[in-house]
């Protein structure tokens, strides 16, 4: 049992160190009424909608049949690896950046694998990497900080898209460049499978996207979309509902939690509040890496109205160490998995790739 409940904790160590965070915080601050005042109900609906509604695209096998397609059109090398780096960019955008590593480095690592270009793995899966958490800054259900920071500052969609389309273009032309490179110019064509196997569900599945993204946008009220959508799915295949993550509700709940015992320590304001008014951006991208972006984002929002850099700051702040953005582990869990995995020479690209960009897109965002 015992053994059990380890195995579990190292597995949702984020959920474990937000939770324990939390209750030193209420020790500090003890429980009262401005508790529930705490918790944004509407983030927590939204993203247990999009996660279940992903679940359910994965289980249809969309993302592997989109993936195939791609590849048996590419046209050589060249092609083939601007598409394996563009597609988790891309489909991050939509799906968010943990669920296009998720779906898109293991299909890679076996790709190599068929085409004999293990090599270039790490190169690929640190540009994959980069890509998905630049890809997921486009849009406000990228990514958990981009869903709750459009929601706590009720941003509309020109303001968001404004705001983070620059930082995205200028990202999509620093991956698709780097990535021409990486691969021979000449291989064979990959011989892949992909299907849909439930198509009438995948149907529904991106009926039940479109009613997330009017709530996202605020067409739809969150408490409606979230029946519908849990209604819906467990009717049709209940087996997806398993397939959320709810550890990371969890982790919201608790993040909720810290920042707002952190907003009534007097000590603790004042120096957020002293670091964000010299310049928010950095702050972010700071605070970025050493707590990582999501619950950067959380935390300072309670302390700035300057709701702009703090979105860039959390975004830019997921590229630089392996924590900076969560989704960045998945890609190293994976790759360690792999029986060819070189981890040291694996980290020291990702460092460099991450430094490179973070001072790209830094000089870009302070212009």
């Amino acid at each position: 049992m015992l053994k059990k409940i380890f195995v579990w904790m190292q597995r949702e160590k984020v959920m474990c160190i937000a939770a324990v965070c939390a209750m030193v915080t209420m020790l500090l601050v003890p429980p009262d009424g401005a508790y529930l005042g705490y918790i944004d109900l509407r983030v927590l609906c939204l993203l247990l909608c999009l996660m279940a509604v992903v679940a359910g695209f994965q289980r249809c096998g969309t993302f592997q049949w989109l993936a195939a397609v791609l590849l048996r059109h590419s046209s050589g090398g060249r092609t083939l690896g601007v598409i394996l780096i563009l597609l988790p960019f891309f489909a991050a955008m939509l799906v968010t950046n943990d669920v296009a590593l998720l779906t898109f480095v293991p299909f890679t690592l076996l790709l190599l694998e068929q085409i004999g270009c293990q090599t270039a793995a790490i190169p690929i899966l640190v540009l994959q990497t980069i890509a998905a958490n630049l890809g997921s800054m486009a849009t406000p259900v990228g990514n958990p900080q981009n869903l709750f920071l459009y929601a706590t500052y009720e941003l509309s969609a020109e303001s968001f898209f404004a705001a983070m389309l620059p930082l995205t273009l200028i990202s999509l032309v620093c991956l698709a460049v780097a990535a021409v490179p990486i691969l021979p110019k000449e291989l064979p064509a990959p011989e892949l499978e992909g299907q849909i196997r439930t198509p009438k569900q995948l149907m529904v599945y991106a009926v039940l996207f479109v009613l997330c993204l009017l709530t996202v946008f605020r067409v739809l009220p969150y408490g409606i979309a979230a029946v519908l959508v849990i209604l819906v799915i467990g009717f049709m295949d209940w087996h997806v509902l398993a397939d959320v993550d709810y550890a990371l509700l969890v982790t919201f709940v608790c993040f909720f939690i810290v920042s707002g015992n952190l907003g009534r320590i007097e000590i603790v304001r004042i120096f957020l509040q002293k670091l964000l008014a010299r310049n928010p951006l950095l702050t972010a991208v700071g605070a970025s890496q050493i707590i990582s972006n999501v619950p950067a984002a959380v935390l300072l929002s309670t302390f700035t109205d300057a709701w702009k850099p703090l979105l860039e700051g959390v975004n830019i702040g997921g590229l630089g160490t392996p924590i900076a953005s969560l989704a960045s582990l998945i890609t190293l869990k994976l790759y360690l998995a792999w029986p060819k995995s070189q981890g040291g020479r694996f980290l020291a690209v990702f460092t460099a790739a991450n430094v490179v960009g973070l001072v790209i897109l830094i000089a870009v965002a302070l212009l």
